[in-house]
């Protein structure tokens, strides 16, 4: 189960492993596409479904994190009603100006920030806006945020100087960055992303705080039998360990997150609370 549309990041890598384990495991693997309510819909279909190990959400850090956040008075829970299985892939987040934009650097962005009219900061989803919010609530510059309906709109915008910054995906911006359709002001990863070099990080630009990165990773229904699990996770760990995996994923602008059912529970627990702190520490209000 895919909480995104077909062709988004999420399918393609459910598309992509979910390959990798009918090869494994020598079972068929069909993908389908539930998008809505943030991720909810999926979420309800896994719950629907008998909790024996046959139906995998593909679950990102918007319905597995973000949302207990972002949602008030959320459907599921997404610690008690999932099991984690493996994590997969993670990707950092870009601030996205125009060519001709007046903001060429972090110090730039700060002196805008704080100046009237508010800055107009476009995205599309409430983790993006989160992971903004994870700097502009240590350097108070409190950004005007326009919610866009997917990323291309975004871009489109920022490219046409009708929003001053868009705060993206790495996986879908980075090329329109290094074709130079736009141009890459941060990044919030640990380090450098290998593609954009000369573009520093928050981090190192003085904000160690302000590190994000999108998810993905698969998740089954809670009462999912241990052995069930265990079954699924080392297919999982064969499947991410193969060479064409780490190629596949770089190649998307993304990088491998192989972590196992332990390790992808102890990261999801501390990623609501880094998401929880950022919402308190910036104002952020959650969708009714």
């Amino acid at each position: 189960l895919v909480p995104f549309t077909a062709g988004s990041g999420s399918d393609v890598y459910a598309r992509f492993f979910g390959k990798k384990l009918s090869e494994i495991l020598g079972q068929p693997v069909i993908v389908e596409n539930k998008p809505g309510a943030g991720g909810a819909l999926s979420v309800q279909s896994l719950k629907a479904e008998p909790a024996d190990g046959y139906t995998i959400l593909l679950g990102s850090n918007s319905p597995i994190a973000v949302n207990v956040v972002a949602v008030k008075n959320l459907s599921y829970d997404p610690v008690n009603d999932l099991r984690p299985v493996a994590g997969i892939t993670r990707s950092m987040a870009v601030f996205m100006v125009s060519n001709d934009s007046p903001l060429k650097t972090i110090k730039d962005l700060e002196k805008r920030g704080r100046q009237q009219p508010p800055l107009n900061s476009g995205t599309y989803s409430p983790g993006y806006q989160l992971a903004a919010a994870q700097f502009t609530s240590q350097a108070k510059t409190p950004f005007q945020t326009i919610v866009y309906k997917g990323l291309s709109q975004t871009l489109t915008d920022v490219m046409g100087n009708q929003i001053d910054l868009a705060v993206v995906d790495s996986t879908g911006s980075v090329s329109t960055a290094t074709s130079g359709k736009a141009r890459a002001l941060v990044v919030t990863g640990d380090t450098r992303h290998p593609e954009l070099p000369d573009v520093p990080t928050l981090k190192e630009s003085g904000y160690p705080e302000a590190v994000h990165y999108s998810w993905t990773s698969f998740w089954v229904a809670a009462k999912t039998p241990d052995a069930i699990v265990n079954v699924l996770a080392e297919a999982m760990q064969k499947a991410l360990a193969q060479p064409d995996s780490k190629v596949f994923i770089e190649k998307t602008g993304a990088e491998l997150m192989p972590f196992g059912p332990e390790a992808m529970r102890k990261f999801q627990l501390a990623e609501i609370e880094r998401f929880r702190k950022a919402a308190q520490d910036s104002g952020f209000k959650p969708e009714e």
